[in-house]
């Protein structure tokens, strides 16, 4: 009887442990098709990109699914913003759609009056120049801080060169949770329930039902425009009609995209040009004319129409780098009110009259024409340098979770659309932060399993 007992006991304990290895095998095979649902839905997101993001255009959330994409036996949803409406009055649930990359500041670009404009509560004049710093090898911020850096537990160096990732702000000196996470420690534009419920569990927050955002929200390093238009034409640089011969390509330029004869030399005629150039040696002056600043100004000089402008903006550029590429400009047709509010001639006065006027005319979206009927000229000019109507990286935010509610990943992959196949340039796991789909998508999650 005792040996038989033995026997049970043995049969019990391997049934057990064989019960316990099958469910582990079932997570681990729960968790690998996550992970591959998260790989489908980045082609997706390529071939989305491929189809309606050509030339600069921001993809329709009408031209693509962006929440419960069913790959395979998971699903998968792309945790977005909607930079009209931000902070979101409803901000306990998130926004499903891909994000632009150009809606952002570039830390690359973005001054420290920039930097300190964004509503971020802590943020200082000394952390946002540290920010600036950063990027340089020479301002006197950078030799600043390069001696904090030199005592600090574990020595470092102020890097002195560009930002490759934003998430190097955390070694900036004075870099704190608070001022990169605000209250979103989890990154999802989401005010979930431990991020407004005071001290009862982390993060600290002050439970006011409105979500603090910290920089992390506002900013990016890889937002820049091509050298070429979207036919493969090398751009019109506006900073430098002042030759007969880029004169005539402009002017040839805008007929070919569609603007009469007469209208392009009505347009050529408010452009400044100093009739007497001729070469050293020649009898002529060499001295250029007053260029244009921006894009933008030479839209408002020359006052074409919003619907020429519309035709020929992506043959357009102000960028004097030697390889053409424009970096960090801010696209004004997606950026929030936060963001826009930071760009000197929009400022926190007319940020929102921007956000609004996007959303009473969806249609006028075509290029930046349309700032027109908010802004002043001379504001315009003064926004010009910063200011494009064009995006051309764009990140997806992939969340997927597996059959019956079990398994979950997240990805943050980050494409750039210059080329005529969209190339991943920066991929990050998100997964380690948690739960980033909100309450409502939990639930529904346990009532299908449930059933």
């Amino acid at each position: 009887m005792w040996v038989c007992l033995g026997l049970i006991a043995l049969a019990l304990y391997f049934a057990n442990s064989m019960s316990s290895e099958l469910r582990a095998a079932d997570n681990r095979v729960t968790e690998i098709a996550t992970r591959q649902a998260i790989a489908g839905a980045t082609r997706y997101v390529a071939n989305i990109l491929t189809q309606y993001a050509a030339g600069g255009v921001v993809p329709s959330l009408d031209d693509y699914k962006a929440e419960e994409l069913e790959i395979g036996d998971a699903a998968c949803w792309f945790i977005g913003r909607n930079t009209d409406e931000w902070p979101r009055a409803q901000p306990n649930e998130p926004y499903f759609a891909l994000v632009d990359e150009a809606s952002k500041l570039n830390l690359n670009t973005a001054t420290s009056a920039m930097i300190q404009a964004l509503p971020i509560q802590g943020m200082t004049q000394e952390f946002a120049d540290a920010i600036v710093a950063w990027r340089s090898a020479t301002s006197q911020n950078a030799a600043y801080n390069e001696n904090i850096y030199s005592q600090l537990e574990q020595p470092r160096h102020n890097k002195g060169a560009a930002y490759e990732t934003v998430d190097e702000v955390r070694l900036i000196n004075g870099a704190m949770l608070d001022l990169l996470f605000g209250e979103d420690t989890n990154r999802n534009g989401v005010l979930d329930a431990n991020e407004d419920d005071g001290e009862t569990s982390a993060p600290r927050d002050d439970q006011n039902g409105t979500l603090l955002a910290g920089l992390l929200e506002y900013v990016t390093v890889y937002s820049r425009e091509p050298a070429t238009s979207a036919a493969g034409s090398r751009r019109i640089n506006v900073t430098q009609l002042n030759t007969l011969q880029t004169r005539q390509q402009l002017q040839q330029r805008l007929t070919q995209r569609g603007i009469t004869s007469q209208r392009a030399a009505q347009i050529m005629a408010r452009i400044p040009f100093n009739q007497n150039q001729g070469g050293p040696g020649q009898g002529g002056q060499n001295q250029p004319a007053q260029a244009f600043t921006s894009v933008a100004d030479f839209m408002v000089s020359t006052q074409i129409t919003a619907e020429e402008f519309a035709l020929v903006h992506t043959e357009l550029t102000a960028s004097t780098a030697t390889n053409g590429t424009t970096q960090g400009l801010i696209n004004v047709n997606t950026a929030s009110a936060a963001v826009l509010a930071c760009i000197p001639g929009i400022g926190q006065e007319n940020a929102q009259t921007l956000v609004n006027y996007r959303q009473s005319n969806p249609t006028a979206l075509t290029s930046f024409a349309w700032l027109t009927q908010v802004l002043s000229n001379g504001s315009i000019r003064q926004a010009g340098r910063y200011i494009t109507d064009q995006s051309y990286q764009f990140s997806a935010d992939i969340v997927a979770v597996g059959l019956n509610g079990r398994g979950y990943g997240r990805e943050k992959v980050v494409f750039d659309t210059r080329a005529a196949t969209p190339r991943i340039i920066f991929r990050q796991d998100l997964t380690s932060y948690g739960w980033a789909l909100g309450a409502a998508v939990r639930q529904l999650l346990r009532q299908n399993r449930d059933t």
